[in-house]
């Protein structure tokens, strides 16, 4: 999928609805009910604008219900949000709630500060506090919900500004969805044999979260590294080395291996449309076609809003990836490594590609000999790698994983500390080999990893930074996720 695809808005149906036997109840000063409608619609749209929205006019009776559905689908909306606009007849609602292919919709109702009249003797005051009648249209709308079986159906409550925040929170989540059935993950090219609990199931992988599976051959893979150019070689190593400083034990042509291994992993992405790159970076398949492990993070995953993991998992991958689309940001993958009880942090990171290319801390790479396999017998043993210190802030920590073929997400905030902040050490690179961060977690680690064990996982996550739990909780919600936020 293109990164413009991947860039849109939120595509939002609004249903709102209203109630013809008010339709054309009119006062001397204000207008009509209708009127007040258009006036309401107009004023809900206006607080949209993060939306690309599909709006087929207030729907009053059941043919404006067969319109929406049609516009709604047709458009390929990635949710519904519905708004009564007072009381209203149910029939158009349970029209559309029998009706419209399952898909998310948020059901809202808004509280006004404060009502425009003060008593309704006067007739216009009376319309108004007609057009008032949110919550009994709401109240009785909500036993549809529950008596005609969908899913997907969220209910919330607040004043505009809190709904709006809340719209914007479950649209991203939406979009997600919407994506993610589109989305290609690209496994090369087999399973990790090492970690038997990252396995995930294919099936339940297309027809539960929507991506489909696309098994990447090493013949491939051997194929796009012995068609490299000498000019694209040459090119994508001297970006390299201009963007950071090599040290002085990497020999040379194990580096151009290593800038082989990565642009074919580049290559091979491009031409099978691959959204979530899932490298098996540890099965001997790699060193022999290879050489070494892909150590480097081509630009083009983050251009085209995409993906590259390591270790074969396809449950963490696909973390990375939906953190990638939630905040178009620079996404890293780490393992927890240990535990420092005295300062309250844990260590994290992890070998192997990681995205190294965010532009405000270019200054924390350097390209380092991965020394865990520089004592091997492959070719290019010892070939280097971007050796990135983590960028410090708040981070959003996110896990994926499958159980009995439901799909358990755990998510909690943690501090990456810079090198001057952490109590360690002041050197910046401490972890030979790894892409890593000392990290102070929000809640009291020992604690945390206490909760994290109970519920059961594997040991690959992905961080990113800003807090994004509230989106991974709607985006779990709508997917059927086992959703564990540890706060």
């Amino acid at each position: 999928m293109n990164a413009e695809q991947k860039n849109r808005k939120p595509k939002a149906g609004v249903l709102l609805i209203a109630s013809p036997r008010f339709k054309n109840l009119s006062g001397p000063k204000r207008g009509t009910y209708h009127d007040r409608k258009l006036r309401a619609a107009e004023d809900i749209l206006g607080t949209l604008d993060f939306l690309d929205v599909v709006f087929p006019g207030i729907t009053y009776d059941r043919e404006d219900a067969d319109k929406a559905v049609a516009e709604f689908f047709d458009k390929k909306v990635d949710f519904v949000l519905v708004e009564f606009l007072s009381w209203s007849e149910d029939f158009a609602w349970i029209r559309f709630l029998r009706d419209m292919p399952e898909i998310p919709i948020l059901f809202t109702n808004v509280a006004k500060p404060r009502m425009s009249f003060e008593t309704t003797l006067d007739e216009d005051d009376f319309i108004d506090y007609l057009c008032a009648g949110t919550l009994v249209g709401s109240l009785e709308a909500s036993g549809s919900i529950r008596r005609i079986p969908r899913e997907n159906v969220k209910i919330v409550v607040g004043n505009r500004e809190e709904i709006t925040g809340k719209v914007r929170s479950f649209a991203a989540a939406a979009k997600v969805r919407s994506i993610l059935r589109r989305s290609n993950v690209g496994l090369m090219a087999n399973m990790n044999e090492a970690m038997w609990s990252t396995y995930i199931d294919n099936y339940d992988l297309f027809t539960k979260i929507g991506p489909e599976i696309h098994y990447l051959p090493y013949s491939d893979y051997g194929t796009e590294i012995d068609n490299l150019t000498d000019a694209e070689v040459k090119a994508y190593a001297d970006e390299l080395t201009s963007r950071y400083k090599m040290m002085d034990d990497v020999e040379y042509d194990k580096f151009i291996g290593c800038v082989k291994a990565s642009l074919a992993i580049k290559k091979m992405a491009e031409k099978n449309d691959i959204d979530c790159y899932v490298y098996n970076d540890i099965d001997q398949a790699t060193f022999r076609t290879a050489g070494c492990r892909a150590g480097f993070y081509p630009r083009w995953f983050n251009e085209n809003v995409s993906v590259l993991v390591p270790e074969a998992d396809i449950g963490a991958g696909l973390a990375t990836y939906i953190l990638k689309l939630l905040s178009g940001k620079n996404v890293n993958f780490i393992e927890p490594f240990h535990i420092e009880d005295d300062f309250g942090t844990f260590a994290g990171g992890h070998a192997g590609p990681n995205d190294h290319n965010d532009p405000a801390w270019q200054e924390n790479v350097i390209i380092s000999r991965d020394v865990r396999f520089a004592k091997t017998s492959w070719k290019y043993a010892g070939a280097p790698f971007a050796w990135y210190r983590i960028s410090p802030g708040l981070k959003t920590v996110c896990g994926l994983y499958e159980q009995d073929g439901k799909y358990k997400m755990v998510t909690f905030l943690a501090e990456s500390l810079s090198e001057k902040d952490t109590p360690q050490s002041s050197k910046k690179h401490l972890l030979a080999t790894y892409s890593h961060t000392i990290f102070k977690p929000v809640v009291p680690v020992k604690e945390l990893f206490e909760r994290v064990l109970k519920v059961g996982v594997t040991q690959h996550y992905a961080v990113v930074d800003g807090d994004w739990r509230k989106e991974l909780e709607d985006l779990s919600e709508m997917m059927n996720f086992e959703f564990h936020n540890i706060d």
